[in-house]
């Protein structure tokens, strides 16, 4: 097996030589230009599997070699070595489409990582599921959908997963933001590595510190044992921070400082720890509103906001609501261990009328309480007890009465159903839920968890 090959390109021969003697440890072979043009015609006419470059060349810089690459040899990852606090030109360089950044004065942990993740990326750029390939309805680990928006989603996640930069993905709540991290995830040199999910609007702000960067034993009162956060939870993999727009002030200068310096401190600890991962991000909240109206920072914004990924809503793409409600169908019969239902031509016209206002949850919801009251394993328009109101065309919450519910139901499905009757007329904003419930917010979460609702 040929040796995996990293091009330098840096006007400095001390760094030069620091990069191939560690490089040459690691069992690569490396290839040195002083300037950006020799490293253009290197490019061009030898194999490199990684591109390390300076931001300032002497007749060019690193963006550029970035773009040229971009354009010219696609399946090139190139990191961008910057001077050390100058995250404006690694945000820049990630946004050109650089596969990660490495900052002066060279952190040589921080570099293996680097390196070992970039030379783990597949030879061919071509997504693992074309466009011409049928989806397969008996899974949900995947966006489902052929219409042209998910399409396009479906490209733009494979691009981003060859890439290291920070993705903030925005949609409507139930759109499928954290499905879309997980692909992500699993599309990239990551994959054999830990994806870690975490709410941030369920974490009790006292304990956000101790969760994230973890805790020293004897480090407070109740800290009987050594504890990881979640950053080291996630070490070589990828941190998911869903609804980050709930994270008070203080732990978002926390976050920003990890994600900046590559490294955390527990409660208690004496040494930083490095740690190697990968952030994405994800909120239904408009967070450039959020920083205008300083209920966010703008540095933290501006750092897990380099790229954006935006993800359609249901109404957005309803074509693909047949396929969706087939493959929730088979889902759900075989959790309950039932022969799967059909949906009658009237349920579908149903379904293809209805305005989604909590999206793919919300239609996965419907179609769970419609097989509890479907009769001759058909689900009819009857059975979807849909809102009249939420048809067509999305209004505000209300608070109608909730569902007729069968006698023979036992106090936990009134209780869900009524939960879920909340959460629909809130558009599954969960505080809004509560507040119709007559519930907090911590409340509302728990009895999620009890009920086993997504």
């Amino acid at each position: 097996m040929n040796k995996k090959r990293v091009l330098i390109v840096d006007d400095e021969p001390d760094i030069c030589e620091l990069l191939e003697i560690t490089l040459g440890r690691m069992g690569l072979d490396s290839n040195s230009a002083l300037n950006f043009t020799d490293g253009i015609s290197l490019i061009n006419n030898e194999r490199f599997d990684l591109c390390l470059t300076d931001m300032k060349l002497p007749d060019g810089d690193g963006i550029q070699l970035v773009e040229y690459c971009q354009q010219n040899k696609p399946d090139l990852p190139i990191a961008v070595i910057t001077a050390h606090g100058n995250m404006e030109s690694a945000v820049r360089a990630l946004k050109a489409g650089a596969f990660d950044f490495v900052s002066k004065p060279l952190d040589i942990n921080v570099l293996r990582n680097l390196v070992n993740s970039a030379i783990k990326l597949p030879d061919s750029s071509e997504p693992t599921v074309q466009p011409d390939q049928p989806e397969k309805p008996h899974t949900t680990s995947k966006l489902l959908g052929t219409s042209e928006p998910m399409e396009a989603l479906k490209q733009k996640i494979h691009k981003l997963s060859r890439s290291q930069a920070p993705v903030f993905i925005h949609g409507e709540s139930g759109s499928g933001k954290e499905l879309a991290a997980r692909m992500i995830h699993n599309d990239g040199p990551r994959k054999e590595a830990k994806f870690v999910p975490v709410n941030c609007g369920a974490i009790p702000a006292e304990l956000m510190e101790s969760e994230f960067f973890g805790h020293k034993k004897g480090s407070f009162t109740g800290a009987h044992h050594d504890k990881e956060g979640l950053f080291q939870i996630a070490n070589g993999g990828t941190l998911f921070l869903d609804e980050v727009a709930e994270l008070p002030l203080h732990m978002q200068v926390k976050l920003l400082r990890a994600i900046q310096e590559k490294a955390i401190r527990p409660i208690g600890g004496n040494q930083e720890t490095t740690v190697d991962v990968r952030i994405l991000s994800a909120s239904h909240k408009n967070l450039a509103e959020l920083v205008e109206k300083a209920q966010f920072r703008q540095d933290l914004y501006y750092r897990i906001n380099v790229i954006e990924l935006e993800i359609p809503s249901l109404r957005e793409r309803i074509s693909d609501i047949p396929l969706l409600a087939k493959a929730l169908l088979q889902k759900l019969s075989k959790k309950l261990g039932i022969d799967g239902p059909k949906l009658s031509p009237s349920a579908l016209d149903a379904l293809l009328a209805y305005s989604y206002p909590g999206n793919v949850r919300e239609l996965e919801n419907i179609l769970e309480r419609a097989i509890a009251l479907a009769e001759n394993n058909t689900i009819v328009r009857e059975d979807l007890s849909l809102s009249e109101h939420s048809a067509q065309t999305t209004s505000t919450p209300t608070t109608t009465p909730s569902p007729v519910v069968s006698n023979k139901q036992s106090i936990s499905e009134m209780e869900k159903a009524n939960i879920m009757k909340a959460l629909d007329d809130a558009r599954w904003n969960k505080t809004a839920a509560a507040k119709l419930l007559g519930l907090t917010r911590r409340q509302l979460l728990y009895r999620l968890e009890k009920l086993n609702i997504d």
